[in-house]
């Protein structure tokens, strides 16, 4: 099973959040998929990626720029086994994922503001506790991301 962290953006968006948390698991040496909920959502990401100043560097690709495997962050909206063997998967935009198990460590991110993101997230930690996952739920404060449960 996999260890599922849900993070609720309730100060930054997406864009700014997301870079700081791929630099983590960098960091770690780790590897990551990030699941998209649209092809529009992955080209967004990627531009915002090579633009991030913290990190100021996220090596990463996408179907479009290819070579999956030298990815140490690939981009994409198609669920289907990690192409650069990454054990970390980032779900965005509502994204969810059949393949949960195959990932050591799986993150969340959901925005806050948006009360139709906030309900499909309390679905998916539904789902994930029911399937016997371990949770966490993390909530940007004024300090960074704080723990809640």
């Amino acid at each position: 099973m996999a260890e599922i962290a849900f993070y609720h953006l309730t100060r930054l968006p997406l864009e700014m959040a997301l870079p700081k948390l791929l630099g983590r698991v960098l960091g770690t040496g780790g590897r990551a998929v990030v699941l998209c909920g649209s092809e529009e959502r992955v080209a967004a990401l990627d531009d915002a990626l090579w633009k991030s100043t913290d990190p100021d560097w996220l090596p990463h690709g996408t179907a479009r720029s290819g070579h999956a495997a030298m990815q140490p962050i690939w981009l994409t909206a198609e669920d289907a086994p990690a192409p650069n063997d990454a054990r970390f998967l980032v779900l965005v935009d509502g994204a969810d994922s059949a393949r949960l198990a195959e990932y050591d460590r799986v993150l969340d991110l959901f925005d806050g503001a948006d009360e139709a993101a906030v309900a499909a997230a309390r679905r998916r930690w539904s789902a994930a506790k029911a399937a016997g996952h371990a949770l966490s739920y993390w909530q940007q404060g004024a300090r960074g991301w704080e723990k809640k449960a």
